[in-house]
C-alpha cells in the first residue's frame, strides 16, 4: 500500500503487514556457543530466529573473518590459473589485467593488478570503455595486448560470455586467464582457464562471490604460501569488499568474511585514493560502514564510467601518492554532480516513455539516454513498478540494454540466456543483465522476455515485514545498539536490524525538509527522535497525544556536537493496530 493513500480515518495503519520473526526453544548447546561469544538471549534469539540456529553457524557469524575464508584451490580451474601464471613469471612474460567499467569490475582490477605485481608479474591494466569496448572481453583489448607484448590477459569480472574474443586471442598467442561470477553459457569459451563459482562443476562451496572476490581468491590463492606471505593478499580486502558491497552480494558466508576484513582495513588505514575519495565526500574513515561503501563510495567510482571513462576511477584505486589522489577525487566528485543532473532527466523521460503499465509482467523500454545510466533506470523503474525490466539506449548502434530484477523476481541471466538469438552478446547474472541487440530485433525480444516475466506465478502481495524485535521504549537504549551493532556490516543477506517500538506516546511532529517528518516520542523523563523519510503524510495524520507501534532501524544522530540515539522509521500504524505483534 501506498503510504500517501493510506487509511485517512482516524486509526493510522501500516502500510503493509508484520511479523515478528520467532526463534523457537535454543538447545543448550547453541546456547553455550552464544556464552563463549558473549551474545546476549536477545541477540541470540534474532540469530537463531535469521538461520544460524547451530554452534557451527553461529561460530562461523560471530568468529574471526578469517576462519570463514575456503581454499582458493578449490575454485575450478585454480590450479590451471596458477600454472600459467608460474610459467609467465618464470618467462618474465608480460601479462594485461581486463576489468569491467561499474565499481565491482573497477576493484576486481585494482585487486589483480596489485596482486600479480606482488606475484612478480609485470602488468598492464585495461579498463574497458562503455562506448568503445561494451561489455566482456573485446576485440581492441586484444589488439592492445598484442601491440603491447602481453601473452596473458587475466579477466576479471567478466570473460565468461566472451568466447570470440578469447578465440581471437588464443589465435594471437595470447592465452585468456577468466575469473569471473556471472552466469556461465552452456557452451564456455575455450579459455586457458575458467575460475567462475557458478560453473556447473564447481566444488567451491560459495557460489556468491562477486567478480572482486574471485580476483580476492585468486590474490590468496597466488600469494599465501609465497615470499611475500598472508598480509600482502589481506591488504586486497579493502578492494574487495568495495566491490561486493557494490555489487549488492549477500552478506552472508564467504562474501560477509571479506567484507568484514575489508571495512576493518578501510577504517584503519584506507590507502591514498580511497582516503582522498572520502575525505572530499566528507567522510571520517573511522565511519566507514557497509552503508557507506554502498552510497558513497561505490556511486562515485561508477560514475567514473556513467558519464567518462572509468580510467579515472581505477587510477585513483590504484594511486599511491596523495596528491594524485587528491585531483583524482576531486574529479570523481565532479563526474557524481554530473550523473546525478543527467540521471534526473533520463529518468523523467523514461518515465514518460513508460506510461502505464498496467499488467504488463515486465516493461521494456528504449530512448536516447546516455548507455552508462541505463541501468541505473533500469533498476530504478524496477523498484518503483516491481518487475523487470529491460531499458535500451538507441544512442549506442547496437542497440545497448541493460535490465534489473526485483529481488526473487525473474532470473535475468535464465531469461537472457532464452534469449540469445536476439543479441550480439550478453552476460549478467540473476538480479542484473546486459547486452547488445541485433538490428531491429526489439520487438522480438520484448514480447519473448515479455512472455517469459508472465510464465513466473504471480505474486499478489508484499511479503510481510520481518521485525526481528518488539520492545517498549523504555528497552531502547544504548546496550541494545550495541547488541545490534554485532549483526553489522548488514546489507542483502543480512539486513539491518527491524525494531518495533510499540505504544510510544508521540510528544512532537514537525516536518522537514523534502517530504520528510520528524517525530519525539517520550521516554520516560527523556524522548526519543524518529526520522521518517518521504512519510510527508504523518505530519497530516499524527498529532502529540497519539501512541503508535513504530517499526524502524535503531542508530544515532549528532546535532549539536551531542550523539543521541535515532529511529529511522520504516513503518508506522496506531497502538495496537498491528496484531499479534507483542513485546519480545
Amino acid at each position: 500500500m501506498n503510504p500517501a493513500v493510506a487509511d485517512s480515518g482516524a486509526m493510522l495503519r501500516p502500510t503493509r503487514s508484520w511479523a515478528l520473526a520467532k526463534s523457537g526453544p535454543i538447545p543448550a548447546d547453541l546456547a553455550a556457543a552464544a556464552a563463549r561469544h558473549g551474545v546476549s538471549r536477545r541477540l541470540l534469539e534474532i540469530l537463531a530466529a535469521r538461520g544460524y540456529g547451530r554452534p557451527e553457524q553461529l561460530d562461523a557469524f560471530l568468529g574471526e573473518p578469517l576462519a570463514a575464508l575456503h581454499d582458493p584451490a578449490l575454485l575450478p580451474d585454480a590450479a590451471r590459473l596458477r600454472s600459467r601464471l608460474v610459467l609467465a613469471r618464470e618467462r618474465g612474460e608480460r601479462a594485461m589485467v581486463y576489468g569491467d567499467f561499474d565499481a565491482d569490475g573497477l576493484s576486481a582490477l585494482a585487486v589483480m593488478v596489485l596482486a600479480l605485481r606482488a606475484y612478480g608479474l609485470a602488468v598492464e591494466p585495461y579498463v574497458p570503455s562503455r562506448s568503445g569496448d561494451g561489455h566482456g572481453l573485446s576485440e581492441p583489448a586484444v589488439a592492445r595486448a598484442a601491440a603491447t607484448g602481453c601473452t596473458v590477459i587475466v579477466t576479471v569480472d567478466c570473460g565468461t560470455s566472451s568466447a570470440a574474443e578469447i578465440a581471437l586471442a588464443a589465435g594471437r598467442g595470447i592465452d585468456v586467464l577468466v575469473t569471473d561470477h556471472h552466469h556461465v553459457p552452456e557452451q564456455a569459451p575455450g579459455a586457458a582457464a575458467l575460475v567462475n563459482p557458478q560453473r556447473l562443476d564447481s566444488a567451491y562451496p560459495d557460489r556468491q562471490l562477486t567478480g572482486a572476490g574471485v580476483a580476492f581468491k585468486v590474490a590468496q590463492l597466488l600469494l599465501d604460501d609465497g615470499p611475500v606471505g598472508r598480509e600482502t593478499w589481506l591488504d586486497l580486502a579493502d578492494l574487495a569488499a568495495i566491490g561486493t558491497i557494490a555489487d549488492v552480494a549477500p552478506l552472508r558466508g564467504e562474501n560477509r568474511a571479506i567484507v568484514r576484513l575489508g571495512l576493518a582495513r578501510l577504517r584503519r588505514d584506507p590507502r591514498p585514493g580511497l582516503a582522498a575519495l572520502l575525505e572530499a565526500a566528507g567522510v571520517s574513515p573511522a565511519r566507514v560502514a557497509a552503508e557507506v561503501v554502498a552510497f558513497t563510495i561505490a556511486p562515485r567510482l561508477n560514475a567514473a564510467g556513467r558519464v567518462g571513462e572509468a580510467t579515472l576511477a581505477a587510477d585513483l584505486l590504484l594511486a599511491s601518492d596523495a596528491t594524485v589522489a587528491a585531483n583524482l577525487a576531486a574529479q570523481l566528485e565532479a563526474a557524481n554532480r554530473t550523473r546525478r543532473d543527467l540521471l534526473a532527466v533520463a529518468l523523467d523521460e523514461a518515465r514518460d516513455a513508460v506510461g502505464e503499465p498496467g499488467t504488463a509482467p515486465a516493461i521494456v523500454v528504449a530512448g536516447p539516454w546516455p548507455i552508462g545510466l541505463i541501468g541505473l533506470v533500469a533498476g530504478r523503474l524496477a523498484d518503483e513498478h516491481r518487475r523487470p525490466v529491460v531499458v535500451f539506449s538507441t544512442e549506442a548502434e547496437p542497440l545497448r540494454g541493460s535490465a534489473r530484477s526485483p529481488a526473487g523476481g525473474l532470473d535475468l541471466a535464465d531469461a537472457f540466456a532464452a534469449c540469445a538469438e536476439h543479441f550480439v552478446r550478453f552476460g549478467g547474472h540473476a538480479d542484473a543483465a546486459g547486452g547488445d541487440l541485433r538490428p531491429g530485433r526489439i520487438e522480438a525480444f520484448r514480447a519473448e522476455f515479455l512472455a517469459l516475466a508472465g510464465a513466473r506465478p504471480a505474486t499478489e502481495t508484499e511479503p510481510p515485514l520481518r521485525l526481528d524485535l518488539a520492545v517498549p521504549i523504555a528497552e531502547i537504549d544504548y546496550p541494545l545498539l550495541r547488541e545490534l551493532a554485532r549483526l553489522e556490516p548488514v546489507g542483502p543477506g543480512n539486513p539491518a536490524p527491524h525494531v518495533a517500538v510499540l505504544g510510544a506516546p508521540v510528544t512532537r511532529v514537525r516536518p522537514v525538509a523534502n517530504g520528510h517528518v520528524q517525530l519525539t516520542l517520550a521516554k520516560g523523563r527523556e524522548v526519543l527522535d524518529v526520522i521518517a523519510f518521504g512519510r510527508a503524510d504523518l505530519a497530516a495524520r499524527v498529532a502529540p497525544g497519539d501512541r503508535l507501534d513504530i517499526v524502524g532501524r535503531l542508530g544515532t544522530r549528532t546535532y549539536g556536537g551531542f550523539e543521541s540515539l535515532q529511529l529511522e522509521l520504516v513503518d508506522a500504524a496506531t497502538a495496537g493496530a498491528t496484531p499479534g505483534v507483542v513485546p519480545s
